[in-house]
């Protein structure tokens, strides 16, 4: 007689997206290395590489029908490493030495507000409105910090002279990241179907002036992002209040 052998389901993960995933990880890795031996401004760009392969993993995934489980968990592992702890401590290294316990306390607040924005993100991915994040995305919040490093380092600004701004900026972002501001999260954009001839060009022209002078656009851009959260939230509720009294 014979015995059917029970089927055991063999588990793996899948590559394409998770070597994204994996190169954000190891972008910010490199980041913490090189602003500990001092290259600060090779850091800033290492967090801007790493952003750009976070963007790149859900793309991927999404377009190839390869999401999962694993593949979520391991993002937030390593958006942990390259947009929570890279930027605190390049910042805190390059600006914060001088500055004792309130250093500490900012590159903290950076930190504990990236994991707590994570950790609320996962709890909420199912239920939240896929339009907007609630609280500044760590990529983004991170990236505002590495703007800030690389602008003050191609123009040779003295950094004992910014240091308590960058300080305020440094808590200013973790604080933003754990807030109920309402930013966009731009995932309802359909990069495979068709655009304006005129919206094509304008955002060729974008590219080509980040392109001309990197350091300067990209902090402006993620600034006005930044600032756009209150601003969205504020004139949302007001137009609810309008609503009532109408």
């Amino acid at each position: 007689m014979k015995v059917n052998k029970p089927t055991i389901s063999r588990r793996g993960i899948y590559l394409l997206p998770n070597l994204f995933t994996t190169g954000a990880l190891f972008s910010g890795f490199y980041a913490i290395t090189a602003a500990i031996g001092g290259v600060y401004e090779t850091a800033a760009i290492a967090i801007f590489v790493a952003m750009i392969l976070d963007g790149l993993d859900g793309r991927v995934a999404r377009l190839t029908n390869t999401q999962s489980e694993f593949g979520a968990q391991y993002d937030s592992l390593s958006d942990m490493v390259a947009f929570g702890v890279a930027p605190a401590l390049v910042m805190y290294l390059w600006a914060f030495g001088s500055l004792g316990k309130l250093g500490l306390f900012a590159a903290f607040v950076h930190t504990a507000g990236a994991a707590l924005r994570l950790a609320r993100f996962n709890t909420q991915i199912e239920t939240a409105d896929k339009r907007y994040f609630q609280g500044l995305a760590s990529p983004a919040a991170a990236a505002l910090l590495s703007g800030f490093v690389w602008i003050c380092l191609e123009h040779g600004y003295d950094v004992n002279m910014l240091k308590y701004v960058a300080a305020m900026l440094t808590i200013t972002t973790g604080l933003l990241m754990v807030s109920n501001f309402r930013y966009a999260s731009f995932k309802h954009i359909d990069f495979r179907g068709r655009m304006p001839f005129f919206a094509s060009i304008a955002i060729m022209l974008g590219i080509a002036f980040v392109m001309a002078q990197p350091q300067t656009m990209l902090f402006v851009l993620f600034l006005g992002y930044a600032i756009s959260g209150p601003v969205i939230t504020l004139v949302g509720r007001k137009r609810k209040l309008q609503g009532r009294k109408a």
